[in-house]
């Protein structure tokens, strides 16, 4: 991959004619573009986060608040703590009361929107919902019923953000030693024959009585100051401490929706589902996307969503990590062993369909031949992760490899146009078989499997991914192909 040039906004050195001065006007627009476009993605979060904070009442009704307040207090009534608020100012006057009655509204309107999303919390533990029998002729119990209507009460009419429920949502419970080992030996009957079974209920009663008594304390501790006392760690010993390759082992994919196929053109293919993704992402950015509810009702967790974009799995010798970036203005375009940077904005707004596909198409006629050691630079992470980690460590240190694997680590995601199409056939099993293999490990240098995904587009227009595990589960990536399926039709048009 060639090196990505830099440039210099302002230079300058000492001549014998005294001060020379060199500005580039260009870099130092691109640098104003850049600070305002993060300046103003700060201002939305933080708008974003008090519309949070503050769920499920709307920003509006503080103002309602205020004025019915201040009604009552110039209506004469006694209202309590006002006097108490007054007495605090440095006088007793019409503006001091005005101000008193904001702050007593304030109080007041925080106090009710706690309430709400505590006791939103509490209706979120009932599971009850789970185990009712569904279909015609059933009856749903009244506990639920009533359950139904109260969180639909709880939940408020304002339309949720994205990280909305966060706040309400219980913590993950611990069970008791004694559930634990209940459901382990329940779990491992069907595995074991008489002679083992009863060996394993011997170690099992064991380490009951032994250090489980110990290491439920510790998570006990832990289950009070985290919401989920298993997610750090199930994040490090399940997926970041695994030395096998993450091809097969753990990246997972998702295909196209099989029976649709808008157009056979792989560049305008290619540019749609770009454009869309990036749109995805905004959503996000936002955090306009509206969260999961099962049902329309439950929330799930979103905190996932975040690592959709601008995410990387970095190889160590021990243990990886998981790296988000805040923002990033490019993708990474592979084709024919070739890696591309392109940029996805121009002057503050997101390259339409139409200028992603010029670019497209000049990579898909590019004929240069790739550099040396580029066209399998990928393979490294499909294989061993203590191998990458040292690879990495012994040449990617400094220099262009360095600036080329920056480049592809701090995309927004990875774009693999193939060279192979993707077919199916109701008739031919085998198509299909052969399709989730090309998007699974494709020719194990052709998927960067150290991103959150690496979008895959073949030749006949047929697309699918290929994400890493770590970041998040398949419910999101899953939420996020089913938005970007559904509504390229949308962009096409």
């Amino acid at each position: 991959m060639a090196e990505a040039h830099s440039a210099v906004a302002f230079s300058f050195s000492i001549t014998h004619e005294g001060w020379d001065v060199n500005v580039d006007r260009e870099v130092l627009h691109l640098v104003w573009a850049s600070g305002v476009r993060s300046w103003k993605k700060r201002l939305a979060r933080f708008k974003n986060n008090i519309k949070n904070g503050v769920f499920p009442a709307p920003l509006q009704s503080l103002w309602a608040t205020v004025a019915l307040i201040t009604s009552l207090h110039f209506a004469g009534i006694k209202l309590p703590f006002f006097d108490f608020i007054l007495s605090i100012l440095p006088e007793n006057n019409m503006n001091y009361q005005i101000i008193t009655c904001f702050i007593q509204s304030l109080l007041f309107w925080l106090f009710v929107i706690y309430v709400f999303r505590y006791t939103l919390k509490l209706l979120l533990m009932y599971k009850g919902w789970m185990y009712e029998e569904r279909g015609r002729g059933r009856t749903i119990s009244w506990q639920t019923k009533f359950w139904l209507m109260c969180v639909k009460v709880m939940s408020g009419a304002s339309k949720p953000l994205l990280y909305s429920y966060q706040g309400s949502l219980p913590r993950l419970p611990l069970p008791s030693v004694d559930d634990t080992m209940e459901r382990y030996l329940r779990s491992v009957r069907p595995l074991l024959d008489d002679t083992q079974y009863g060996r394993m209920e011997k170690l099992a009663n064991e380490f009951k009585n032994g250090i489980a008594v110990k290491l439920q304390r510790y998570l006990v501790l832990k289950s009070w100051w985290s919401s989920n006392y298993v997610s750090d760690w199930w994040e490090e010993y399940v997926y970041l401490r695994g030395r096998s390759p993450l091809m097969v082992n753990s990246n997972f994919y998702g295909i196209d929706a099989i029976l649709m196929h808008p157009t056979t053109n792989q560049a305008a293919r290619a540019a749609t589902i770009i454009h869309t993704a990036l749109l995805y992402r905004r959503l996000i950015e936002r955090q306009e996307l509206e969260p999961i509810l099962i049902q329309g009702l439950v929330p799930l967790c979103s905190w996932q969503y975040e690592r959709v974009f601008n995410t990387t799995r970095v190889p160590g010798v021990e243990t990886d990590k998981i790296v988000h970036y805040n923002d990033s203005k490019h993708i990474v375009v592979y084709h024919k062993g070739r890696y591309f940077k392109v940029p996805i904005y121009y002057k503050n707004r997101i390259l339409l369909p139409s200028e992603i596909e010029i670019q497209m198409n000049h990579i898909l006629q590019d004929t240069s031949t790739p550099a040396v050691g580029e066209e399998k630079l990928a393979s490294l992470t499909a294989g061993e992760r203590t191998a990458w980690a040292n690879a990495r460590t012994e040449f990617f240190f400094k220099g262009t490899n360095r600036t080329s694997l920056d480049a592809i680590e701090k995309s927004a995601f990875v774009v693999t146009l193939d060279d192979v199409p993707y077919e199916f056939d109701e008739k031919d099993t085998g198509k299909l078989d052969n399709y989730g293999r090309i998007l699974l490990h494709g020719k194990g240098y052709d998927r960067w499997f150290d991103k959150s995904f690496t979008l895959c587009i073949g030749t006949n227009g047929r697309i699918g991914f290929n994400a890493e595990h770590s970041w998040a589960d398949a419910a999101v990536m899953s939420h996020f192909w089913e938005y970007v399926v559904s509504d390229e039709t949308v962009n096409m048009g």
